[in-house]
């Protein structure tokens, strides 16, 4: 008997086993991973007033959206009459050309008399005549903010978007180790974030 003809048909028969073994594992190890970290909390409230104005990103998780921003990104909010918020974030591409989104933020939690409470909103740059679809609408959780409203600190429940914004284009290295000190406590992966080039030196209200 052919020893290699043999061992092909049990081959065929462990490989997928195997196969499905690695995966369970993987499973269950990214379930244990996951238990490990306590559940992300939003800020309880926000002065949504106080919050408005020119943001400059200094730090963030990469993400495919925002893959052409090589510097100079920045976010202002606008609150409208109707309680929501403009949002209009800019940037710098490769080409050097400065690129713009308009996009809309409503609250998730409550609002009134200019507090929202949690510190939680939706987000979406679609189009307007797409916004009443539930998946274009991403959450956007304010996670770390101090009391002058310096530096804002803003993820999601899972964790997979993280964004360090600041009133003025650099951190200071005080507020810089703090917000990432708290980072690890909140459960973050610090070597995925990278810091963002801001040209600018003076701060946009």
């Amino acid at each position: 008997m052919n020893s290699t003809r043999s061992a092909r048909p049990l081959l065929n028969r462990v490989a997928p086993a195997l196969a499905v073994a690695a995966l369970s594992l993987a499973a269950v190890s990214a379930m244990a991973q996951n238990t490990e970290k306590p559940p992300l909390e939003s800020l309880a409230q926000l002065d949504v007033r106080q919050y408005m104005g020119t943001w400059y990103q200094v730090a963030l998780y990469p993400n495919r959206f925002q893959s052409q921003c090589v510097a100079d990104t920045t976010a202002n909010y606008r609150a409208l009459p109707n309680g929501t918020v403009e949002v209009i974030n800019r940037c710098r591409n490769a080409q050097g050309v400065m690129e713009e989104a308009v996009g809309l933020a409503r609250p998730e939690g409550r609002l009134a008399d200019g507090q929202l409470t949690p510190a939680q909103l939706r987000v979406t740059f679609v189009p307007t005549w797409l916004r009443w679809l539930p998946m274009v609408w991403g959450r956007y959780w304010v996670v770390q903010l101090p009391a002058d409203y310096r530096y804002v600190v803003v993820s999601e429940p899972d964790r997979e978007y993280l964004w360090v914004l600041s009133r003025t284009p650099q951190l200071s290295s005080a507020d810089d180790a703090a917000i990432r000190e708290r980072l690890k406590v909140q459960g973050f992966d610090l070597t995925r974030l990278q810091t963002h080039p801001q040209a600018a030196t003076a701060p946009a209200r």
